[in-house]
């Protein structure tokens, strides 16, 4: 995998390239600690400061719903990651979820492209 030059491109575009290699990535201050999560130039407490970090990928439903459509079911979830971020995501095989259930992340391949979808790590499939 080669490495990403993040001077060269914005926030979004560098998350998408890392996401293309199958690297889930979030920013942090290196200043604070703070992490951040959604890709932007400036963590919400002001700091510039942000490089590029793989986070341990585990975390727990924090919000979860079920849209019901003719083309079938879905459910959108609001996963909080173990450093702190909160993500929109999905749980894709199974319908719905206990809030705090823990949950692992990974890379799907998407008709849109490479996505971070969650699975439940314990057996609380709802």
């Amino acid at each position: 995998m080669s490495d990403i030059d993040t001077s060269r491109q914005g926030p979004q575009a560098t998350y998408e390239a890392f996401l293309a290699q199958g690297r889930f990535m979030i920013q942090r201050s290196r200043e604070t600690g703070e992490h951040v999560f959604w890709p932007r130039v400036a963590a919400p407490g002001g700091a510039g400061d942000l490089e590029w970090v793989a986070p341990s990928g585990n975390g727990t439903v924090y919000a979860i719903t079920v849209n019901r459509a003719r083309s079938g079911d879905r459910n959108i979830a609001l996963i909080e990651l173990a450093e702190g971020v909160r993500m929109m995501s999905t749980l894709p095989r199974v319908e719905t979820a206990p809030i705090g259930a823990p949950v692992t992340a990974r890379i799907e391949e998407a008709a849109d492209g490479p996505r971070v979808v969650f699975d439940l790590t314990g057996g609380d499939a709802a």
